[in-house]
C-alpha cells in the first residue's frame, strides 16, 4: 500500500489489522523448560531435598528452599482443575476466540495454566476432572504446551 499518510488512514480506517500472538521468551531459569518444550516433552523441577515436584520454574524449592532441585519429565497427563471460556480474547488471539483458558492439575502433582484445545468450549464439554493430554503449539519462535482431552487427536 502506497501514498500519503492521510490516504493510508483513509484507507485503513476501520480495518482491524491481526495483531501478532503474543509469545513467552526464555530466561536462565526458564530454559529448560522451554527446550523440553521444543523437544515435544513437558518437563518440571523436583526438590532433591524433599522430593516435591513443583511448577513455575525457580531455582529453590518452595517448600524447603532447597536449592539442589532437578528438571524431570512428566507424563503429559492431566485433569482439567478449573477453567473459563474467554469470549473476549486478548491481543493476538482476535481469531481465536471463544477458547478456553484453564488451570490443570499434572499427574506429577503441580498445577499448571493453559489452554485447553481440540474442544468445542462449552462448559457441558469441559466436566472438571477430566482426563487431557499434553499437546504443543507453536508460538513465535517457543512451544507452548496446551492440553486436549485424553483420546482426542492433535
Amino acid at each position: 500500500m502506497t501514498g500519503t499518510i492521510e490516504e493510508i488512514r483513509g484507507k485503513t480506517a476501520g480495518v482491524k489489522r491481526p495483531r501478532a500472538k503474543m509469545a513467552p521468551s526464555a530466561t536462565p531459569e526458564t530454559r529448560p523448560y522451554w527446550d523440553a518444550a521444543a523437544d515435544g516433552r513437558l518437563s518440571v523441577q523436583r526438590c532433591q531435598a524433599c522430593s516435591h515436584v513443583y511448577f513455575y520454574p525457580r531455582d529453590f524449592c518452595p517448600v524447603c528452599s532447597s536449592d539442589l532441585v532437578e528438571w524431570i519429565d512428566c507424563s503429559g497427563r492431566a485433569t482439567l482443575h478449573s477453567y473459563v471460556i474467554e469470549h473476549r480474547p486478548g491481543p493476538g488471539f482476535e481469531n481465536d476466540g471463544p477458547y478456553v483458558v484453564a488451570v490443570v492439575q499434572l499427574e506429577e502433582g503441580p498445577r499448571m495454566m493453559t489452554n485447553v484445545v481440540g474442544v468445542e468450549p462449552l462448559p457441558e464439554n469441559l466436566p472438571l476432572d477430566m482426563e487431557l493430554t499434553v499437546q504443543f503449539e507453536p508460538r513465535g519462535d517457543m512451544w507452548v504446551p496446551v492440553f486436549a482431552p485424553a483420546g482426542a487427536s492433535a
